[in-house]
């Protein structure tokens, strides 16, 4: 294999090298010099040696960089861009010394520029909604997909850290696709509450991970986590929330939107796209503490809203945060489960799907529409995910009449997406 020397002194490898049968092979830890194609989803983007695929992270289309191969799979390869030899205009300076190869694998994008993060995040879901979700260019286009950013900038947004321990007791953050901790100062997008806390410079030794919260509300708590049990730190062991128009509290480890305006900002979404009536029935499924019901109730009178949720920390936020809306019912089960054993059934009007991130599955979103819904308003936190459920939805012949974007998580490679179904004409 020959080398060339960039002007950083790191040795730069030829696209030329080892060959079977005419193609060349890849090795781990082999630096290859490359130029990046397309976006990728999971924050990378697409290049390829001698037709083989490599996902690059920390590279932007159209430059021209050096490679560090760090997986191999069977029909692909992963890297890391480790030195840039011909920049985007899209390429700015990561604000935090740890968003590079080898170290935090948290943020995927503090290399791009925050309106090219927005452009990135909405080729991630016209990809996957065609690839996946089987729709065509003109029906995305139609959808007029953006993503819109959420005040407060693209750094001091997060409201909930988890910070893991490694063996010598000091908490920081996890590389990418691995279990080893990389000690950090602090994290540039937690929040500013959070950054101030000591945990970074305090040893952990009795603990897995410690986890911090700065609510809405305005408290600030740390929470030891040890083989799954939590312990106290500071702070209060719940916390107070505010968001659609409520007061809220729940478990500090209680699952709540990490970004200070997500919650209201989902709420709106679905309001706006559902539109709900006096008198319209309403389920809000993967409900958590009722976010999404309370909304609702507060547009459907008197009809009945039913909450459905498997978390029994969730179903106890939910009871404890709605017990002043009678006609709520809060039902504690694996939503599959409530649906197919008819713990809940139609006629429903309208439906709330806020599922975890491996999407809803095609038997829920069967199951929702035999009942008979005139709308569904469907939350995701993963592109792919969505887009199989899309799938699933105009197998059946609605189609997404609308879609949302959303930057809950700058400088990561997440999105959120806000869809609204509507049944055949």
């Amino acid at each position: 294999m020959t080398a060339a020397t960039g002007g950083s002194g790191v040795p730069r490898p030829s696209a030329t090298g080892p060959d079977v049968d005419g193609r060349r092979v890849l090795e781990e830890a082999e630096r290859v010099e490359l130029t990046v194609d397309a976006i990728a989803p999971g924050g990378h983007c697409v290049a390829r040696v001698d037709g083989q695929v490599v996902f690059v992270r920390h590279a932007l289309p159209g430059e021209r960089v050096v490679a560090e191969i760090t997986e191999l799979h069977r029909g692909f390869a992963r890297a890391d861009a480790v030195e840039v030899l011909d920049a985007s205009p899209d390429r700015v300076v990561p604000p935090c010394p740890y968003a590079k190869p080898g170290a935090c694998g948290g943020c995927d994008l503090q290399h791009v520029a925050p309106a090219a993060q927005l452009a990135w995040k909405v080729a991630v879901v016209r990809e996957q909604l065609t690839r996946l979700g089987g729709l065509t260019d003109a029906e995305v286009d139609a959808l007029g997909v953006a993503v819109e950013a959420l005040p407060g900038g693209p750094l001091g947004w997060r409201s909930r850290v988890r910070y893991a321990v490694d063996a010598a007791g000091r908490a920081g953050l996890l590389k990418h696709r691995s279990h080893e901790v990389v000690p950090i100062d602090r994290c540039r997008i937690a929040h500013p509450a959070i950054q101030e806390l000591p945990v970074l410079g305090t040893p952990w030794p009795e603990a897995d991970a410690v986890e911090t919260v700065a609510s809405t509300g305005g408290d600030v708590s740390v929470t030891a986590v040890r083989e799954g049990v939590t312990t106290p730190v500071s702070g209060p062991e719940t916390v107070r929330e505010r968001a659609a128009g409520r007061d809220w509290t729940l478990p500090a480890s209680g699952f709540w939107q990490v970004h200070p305006a997500a919650a209201d900002t989902l709420v709106g979404a679905v309001l706006q796209l559902l539109d709900p009536k006096p008198g319209e029935r309403a389920w809000d499924l993967y409900g958590g503490a009722g976010l999404f019901a309370a909304a609702l109730a507060g547009r459907v009178g008197d009809a009945r809203v039913t909450l459905v949720e498997s978390s029994a920390d969730g179903v106890a936020a939910a009871r404890q945060n709605l017990a002043d809306l009678p006609r709520v019912e809060v039902v504690a089960a694996r939503v599959e489960t409530a649906l197919a054993r008819r713990r809940i059934t139609g006629p429903v009007e309208l439906v709330v799907l806020d599922p975890p991130r491996s999407g809803a599955g095609a038997q829920v979103v069967r199951d929702v529409l035999a009942a008979g819904p005139r709308a569904v308003a469907y939350v995701a936190c993963d592109p792919a995910a969505f887009a199989r459920d899309v799938r699933t939805f105009t197998d059946a012949g609605w189609r997404l009449a609308a879609l949302r974007g959303y930057d809950l998580f700058p400088m990561t490679q997440h999105v959120e997406l806000v869809g609204l179904f509507l049944p055949p004409a």
